[in-house]
């Protein structure tokens, strides 16, 4: 069995990947995050390091958060890679959909650090994509919304089918992509197939910073899944 990351932001597009990859056979054996230089934050989606610890304690595989700039991401990102070569993993996962410049950064990152990458969401349709997601009974909250597009009322909204409802009638004034693969929203993934336990968000606040929307959650914790 080939032993295998799934680079994480903790949203559901990297999860669906990731239940994927475990489906074919790869041994994810880490999940990978860049956080920002102070380590509280991760670098993409602003979440709380230690929310993402929770969240990785509650699916049951390792967190590994490496700290950057916007200077030298790609050197710290290709750094870690190598890191895990030298441990046996060979191969990355990753939860790009049809953006071509990401495609094309994850495959040269890779490359450069002998990484066999494997994109299993690659060039599938968004709303089909929403929808395996919700069907294999997968949990996810809005975390993050663009405040031109969004607002304040959707975060903490489940992604579930009234979710790809509402989505679909905003997007007929506003040009948003179904699993908002252009930064439109972001998500929390807090439960699932792959969650040996539920991860529970026990406080948490809106707040409107750079235009962005979030839900700054200050605590979560695993708890047993209700039977």
């Amino acid at each position: 069995m080939k032993a295998a990351f799934t680079s994480w932001s903790g949203g559901k597009d990297c999860c669906l990947a990731c239940y994927r990859a475990l489906s074919s056979g790869l041994d994810v054996r880490y999940l990978i995050n860049m956080v920002g230089e102070s380590g509280k934050r991760s670098y993409s989606h602003g979440l709380s390091s230690s929310i993402l610890e929770a969240q990785a304690q509650a699916i049951g595989i390792s967190l590994i958060q490496q700290r950057t700039g916007r200077d030298n991401y790609e050197e710290s990102f290709k750094g870690l890679l190598s890191s895990l070569k030298k441990e046996g993993v060979g191969d990355g996962v990753f939860g790009d959909i049809d953006l071509d410049v990401h495609r094309e950064w994850v495959e040269r990152v890779c490359t450069d650090a002998a990484i066999t990458p494997h994109l299993p969401l690659w060039g599938q349709k968004q709303e089909k994509i929403l929808e395996e997601f919700i069907d294999l009974g997968f949990i996810a909250i809005v975390v993050a919304a663009r405040a031109e597009l969004f607002g304040r009322e959707w975060l903490g909204c489940k992604v579930d089918r009234e979710f790809i409802r509402e989505l679909k009638n905003l997007s007929k004034s506003k040009k948003i992509t179904p699993c908002g693969e252009a930064g439109e929203y972001h998500t929390l993934v807090i439960d699932g197939p792959i969650f040996k336990k539920r991860l529970e968000v026990v406080r948490s606040r809106r707040i409107l910073r750079d235009s962005r929307w979030f839900l700054s959650i200050s605590a979560a914790v695993p708890r047993d899944k209700r039977s």
